[in-house]
């Protein structure tokens, strides 16, 4: 029988994975990633949290979550195609300066 301490104690991991990656490494892609790993922790928290407690109020913030890490993607990854046409490279170190 899988608890709920399991549940967070793996998305405590995952979160800590996520701001790790962040932190460390410098390429945008792997930043993003590591965002999506972040928001996907939380989600793991919530939809636990709501089996748990047996309600949906967790499922529909996993839902919220879901959109939003959606919308960041589509914007993220714009930003990241225009640095990428305009310094020829997705380093975060570059992306200081945006002038041509």
């Amino acid at each position: 029988m899988v608890e709920l301490n399991h549940y967070l104690i793996l998305s405590a991991l995952l979160f800590g994975l996520g701001l790790i990656g962040f932190v460390v490494r410098r390429n945008s892609l792997i930043m993003f990633m590591s965002i999506e790993l972040m928001l996907n922790a939380a989600n793991l928290t919530f939809v636990a949290c709501a089996r748990h407690h047996v309600g949906a109020e967790g499922s529909v913030l996993a839902l919220l979550v879901i959109a939003v890490a959606a919308a960041e993607v589509a914007v993220g990854l714009a930003i990241l195609l225009a640095l990428f046409r305009l310094k020829k490279t997705v380093n975060a170190d570059e992306a200081r300066e945006l002038r041509a």
